[in-house]
């Protein structure tokens, strides 16, 4: 039985033929932007400039914070240093429009933070912003 479909005028190859022969200049391409972009990534080994840290900004730049936790344990609520035992009692009441602010120190150890964060929780906390420094 014969096709139905004519063969395509001119050239002689089948339909899998001329697919295969248009992808050929396709996957050139490709291979072509691949090794632009390697080459083009590797030009460039001088690394980023250094980031001025927190430390050098002015203290008006700085997030203000409910709760000051520095890398030595010591608390401060406004300015104030306070006792473990003294939080909740002056810190802002909780609130669910207004989330908790604590600043802690770049080196303060998890296992203080996650002192702070239960004595928090503990007395109605559920909405918390945890500040940090960048690491240098």
């Amino acid at each position: 039985m014969e096709s139905l479909v004519p063969p395509p005028p001119g050239s002689g190859k089948g339909l899998m033929e001329r697919v295969e022969d248009s992808l050929l200049p396709l996957i050139n391409l490709v291979f072509l932007l691949l090794m632009f972009f390697i080459v083009a990534g590797q030009l460039s080994d001088d690394p980023l400039p250094e980031l001025p840290g927190m430390a050098d900004q002015a203290d008006e730049q700085r997030p203000a914070a409910d709760l000051i936790i520095q890398a030595d344990g010591a608390w401060q609520v406004k300015g104030k240093a306070i006792s473990p035992a003294d939080l909740l009692d002056h810190l802002p009441a909780p609130s669910e429009e207004r989330p908790l602010r604590i600043a802690a120190g770049r080196e303060l150890a998890m296992s203080e933070l996650e002192t702070v964060l239960g004595q928090l929780e503990d007395g109605g906390y559920t909405e918390i912003i945890l500040l940090t420094e960048p690491a240098s």
